[in-house]
């Protein structure tokens, strides 16, 4: 997942000067143009995220200051991290959630994972195992009709220095050292074996990295970095490449790997939406989040010589989901988090069976002006997450099992927000 400071959106896109006919070339199982992506993340199963699964790091000795899936091995060791990681691996997702996800209508999952899943070169501290995991993801959504974006979500030295790049860190160290030719070793390894033909029933998009941080980083080396990824993955095969916008407008991504630069097809610019991640977005009523979602639509949407998708977003009004903001800190909403104000009590605002009836609907008048605003103005979306521990607003199927998330997906209890 994506904890910044951002209230902006994540999208995809693909690259093409003309949208409507752009993936004519395009081998993988999916329609490009004709069919919205519906999505849900995995997160928090092959790149830990504190809030996600807080009881992994809440059984540990808090004394040792593990706040990310680095730390749980620098400080554990490799077998104890091990003897962590692998239960969590086995069972946080499983091919019963696959079949959850394509019986609730989605039609593609988005799957984060480190680059230490396939190298451990940088020296850094973390424990392997994970890769694994992605076949056997392949294997489920195979099985149950889902496609699948591979995410790289962490690279060597952490890109944004959020935990869930495996890494929190004041400033980001992608970039430093022999970083970006260690994270592009790795594509390759994801390439050679993923890109393949025989992969492109399922693996309908390979996201080169995600959230770089270009406010902190060199932004021509990202757009290099960029160029050479999508290389790669072009001697093996024309599945789609996904790229993140680094927090810019994907508009400002035109002409860069789009068909009037040496005919490159099929590039995707993912761009994630929060309303969470400042104290000014807290502090809005709900009818105001629906009002911003409408807003904020031609921002995105407008403008971009490639195709749209919400990579990210939730359904959260709030920061205050334990550890959201990272392990130890809180919450903007209830002026626990630094030089923020009081807002409101967090109490209750994790947990589903707790809500009013007025909240859910407030919340499912918030999913609904972001369905019909993403699939009228973009590709479509992928939601962020498909589960959680203990943080129901950004919990799929809780708020599917609520009746807080429509079904079926086009399904709308209230009538149209955005004109």
């Amino acid at each position: 997942m994506l904890l910044k400071n951002f209230a902006t959106a994540l999208f995809v896109c693909l690259a093409t000067a003309a949208p409507t006919s752009s993936l004519t070339k395009r081998s993988v199982s999916f329609a490009w143009g004709s069919e919205k992506v519906r999505g849900l993340n995995i997160g928090g199963w092959l790149v830990l995220e504190p809030w996600i699964t807080p009881s992994i790091f809440q059984s540990v000795d808090q004394s040792l200051g593990i706040v990310d899936e680095l730390t749980l091995t620098q400080k554990l060791g490799t077998a104890a991290a091990y003897n962590i990681l692998k239960p969590h691996w086995d069972s946080w997702c499983t091919f019963t959630d696959f079949q959850k996800i394509a019986d609730a209508g989605f039609n593609t999952v988005r799957i984060p994972i480190g680059y230490w899943a396939y190298s451990l070169d940088s020296g850094e501290t973390y424990t392997q195992g994970a890769a694994a995991y992605m076949d056997a993801a392949i294997d489920w959504a195979r099985g149950t009709g889902l496609k699948i974006w591979i995410d790289l979500h962490g690279a060597p030295g952490s890109q944004n220095g959020f935990d869930n790049s495996g890494h929190k860190v004041a400033t980001p160290g992608w970039q430093q050292g022999d970083t970006v030719a260690q994270t592009l070793a790795v594509l390759e390894t994801i390439t050679a074996k993923y890109a393949q033909a025989q992969y492109q029933d399922v693996v309908v998009g390979i996201q080169l990295l995600n959230e770089p941080l270009g406010s902190a980083l060199n932004f021509d080396t990202i757009k290099s970095f960029y160029r050479s990824g999508f290389d790669q993955v072009r001697k093996v095969s024309d599945t789609p490449v996904i790229l993140h916008d680094a927090f810019v407008s994907p508009s400002t991504w035109n002409g860069f790997l789009s068909t009037s630069d040496n005919g490159a097809q099929n590039v995707v610019v993912d761009h994630h939406e929060y309303q969470v991640f400042t104290n000014d977005l807290v502090a809005l009523q709900p009818w105001q989040h629906r009002q911003l979602v409408c807003n904020n639509a031609a921002s995105y949407a407008s403008g971009s010589d490639k195709w749209v998708v919400v990579g990210e977003w939730t359904a959260a009004m709030t920061d205050c989901a334990p550890a959201l903001n990272g392990y130890g800190i809180g919450a903007r909403y209830d002026g626990t988090y630094p030089s923020s104000s009081y807002v409101g009590s967090c109490s209750g605002k994790s947990n589903v069976n707790e809500w009013s009836t007025d909240f859910k609907n407030d919340m499912r008048g918030y999913i609904e002006a972001q369905l019909s605003a993403f699939e009228s103005h973009t590709q479509g979306w992928i939601f962020w997450n498909f589960k959680t521990e203990a943080a129901h607003e950004w919990d799929a199927f809780a708020l599917l099992d609520a009746g807080v998330f429509p079904q079926p997906l086009t399904d709308r209890k209230f009538s149209a927000i955005c004109s």
